[in-house]
């Protein structure tokens, strides 16, 4: 298929004329200055301004400091005169003190106090159970023989208590011995661990009209 332009030629050599005619207009008025004095006429002259560049702010200085006072002059104390006695002196020893590394010993504790049974006061004088406490009807019947009694001795050595262990066989005997003792016994406390405490005594008395 052909393509086939609608213009003539003669249409198409006046348009490239006019082309060309436009271009060398163009370059006469760049030649020429006009297209300056047309922006100037357009715009307007340039002004121009020198403008002053802001000075910047001084930092306030500290305020001075203060005056000293000037110290009054130094004055040297008055001398005196101090009478200073020397030290009496000791005449020199020739001890040399005698150093151990040795640690010293733990003294070994103290035995255990041993528990003691209640006992007569020795300062007594009614230990022993005399022939007066003898029952006179038993002398009269003949009565004789051996009883044991047991006191209750307290913790300030006092009897507490009595009773008869053992029968002589006859009760006017066994009564007589236990009376007595609850009567004018004299005892010294039994001992636990040294403390003073309560304990039972056994006494043997015999009964013996040949004596």
């Amino acid at each position: 298929m052909t393509y086939k332009s609608r213009k003539s030629a003669s249409q198409q050599l006046g348009g490239l004329g006019f082309v060309v005619i436009l271009h060398v207009v163009a370059i006469y008025f760049v030649a020429s200055g006009l297209v300056h004095k047309a922006v100037t006429t357009v715009m307007g002259p340039i002004e121009t301004k020198v403008i002053e560049e802001a000075k910047p702010k001084q930092e306030e200085l500290p305020p001075p400091p203060p005056k000293l006072q000037t110290p009054p002059p130094y004055v040297p104390p008055p001398d005196f005169d101090v009478a200073i006695e020397a030290p009496a002196q000791t005449a020199p020893t020739t001890a040399i003190t005698s150093v151990t590394q040795q640690k010293p010993v733990a003294a070994p504790p103290p035995p255990p106090v041993a528990d003691v049974a209640p006992r007569f006061d020795p300062r007594a004088r009614a230990n022993a159970f005399p022939e007066s406490e003898y029952p006179d009807q038993s002398r009269r019947l003949g009565e004789e023989g051996e009883v044991i009694i047991s006191l209750l001795v307290g913790a300030d050595g006092k009897i507490t208590d009595g009773r008869i262990e053992k029968s002589s066989g006859y009760e006017r005997l066994d009564k007589a011995a236990l009376d007595y003792y609850m009567r004018r016994g004299r005892f010294l406390p039994a001992t636990k661990a040294g403390q003073p405490i309560a304990a039972w005594k056994s006494i043997k008395v015999t009964f013996n009209l040949k004596r």
